[in-house]
């Protein structure tokens, strides 16, 4: 069966003047959650961001697209995260990722390791945190990260946790989900540090197949039933129209890809109402992808999205 659709947005900053009052239309509208990435720049911090929009709201889930392991120590990231999920009544779902942007290391003066040691310190961060969610004391000695006797992150119930949140597109990080996470972002991988016009390219349907193939021996290789997990898709584009030929033409000549592939990726959301919602549906029957976030920072883009695909699909 089917998992049901839910519908998220992502969002940079928020109006300072009325950053409540934002937080709570996108409630009211439908979506299921709100999302801040991590990066340096003038982007708001996402721990405060997403705090205070829990903070305001009922039902909203709050969230990260994704922390960077290598920003905070993973005690820190437990801890905050433990706070988030009790005082947010469990709407914290806890994103974290390997780190990508070859930008942000560069501009605060740390070191951009290779690919496989930083997947090494999020494998090693995640048993931290985890444990720290579950135990009253933890310890631990890895090649990353040593921590002695540190105490429990915060008072949770027995089996309470935030939810894990792990986005990737390589091999050994989608496994890394796969045994770890309860929702699995797919992603694009992006080995050059930076988004560039081929990125779009990895996310071709054959190579979302892969991807998820990925999550699914991950899950099976730690005993889990794969069908547990629910797959996440970030969209960059979006746009709602009846006929959309002229930018699919445009995006394709900057990526390298031809229109009928801009069509399917999940990168973007071209298309009448009838069309997109026709395009996620089949997206979900062959991919199992239903859970779609779309970038939140144009307010009529992310009104008609909500009237015209979240209330349809998710029945919100």
């Amino acid at each position: 069966m089917a998992r049901p659709f839910r519908f998220g947005l992502q969002v940079h900053h928020l109006p300072p003047e009325a950053w409540s009052e934002r937080v709570r239309r996108f409630e009211a509208l439908g979506y299921s959650s709100l999302f801040c990435p991590d990066h340096f720049g003038p982007q708001w911090d996402p721990t405060v961001l997403i705090t205070a929009a829990a903070a305001v709201t009922q039902q909203l889930k709050v969230g990260t697209l994704v922390y960077d392991v290598d920003y905070r120590h993973p005690v820190i990231l437990a801890k905050a995260a433990a706070s988030l999920h009790l005082v947010s009544r469990g709407r914290h779902e806890f994103g974290i990722g390997a780190g990508w942007m070859q930008s942000d290391y560069e501009q605060a003066g740390m070191t951009y390791d290779r690919p496989g040691v930083r997947i090494e310190r999020l494998a090693e961060a995640l048993e931290i945190i985890r444990s720290m969610w579950a135990n009253e004391r933890t310890s631990f000695a890895g090649k990353h990260y040593q921590v002695k006797e540190i105490a429990q992150a915060a008072k949770l119930s027995r089996g309470e946790r935030p939810k894990i949140l792990i986005g990737g597109g390589g091999p050994r990080v989608l496994r890394l989900a796969g045994r770890c996470a309860d929702i699995v972002g797919i992603n694009p991988s992006m080995p050059e540090g930076k988004v560039t016009p081929q990125t779009a390219a990895d996310l071709v349907p054959e190579r979302v197949r892969e991807k998820v193939g990925w999550v699914r021996e991950g899950a099976e290789g730690a005993g889990r039933a794969f069908e547990e997990i629910e797959l996440n898709s970030l969209v960059f584009v979006v746009a709602i129209a009846d006929d959309v030929r002229g930018l699919r033409s445009a995006v394709a000549k900057s990526t390298g890809m031809t229109e009928s592939q801009i069509a399917e990726c999940p990168m973007f959301l071209t298309g009448s109402p009838a069309e997109i919602r026709e395009k996620l549906e089949k997206q979900r029957e062959q991919t199992g992808i239903s859970y779609i976030v779309i970038q939140g920072d144009e307010m009529d883009r992310v009104e008609r999205f909500a009237e015209t695909i979240v209330r349809p699909l998710s029945g919100r």
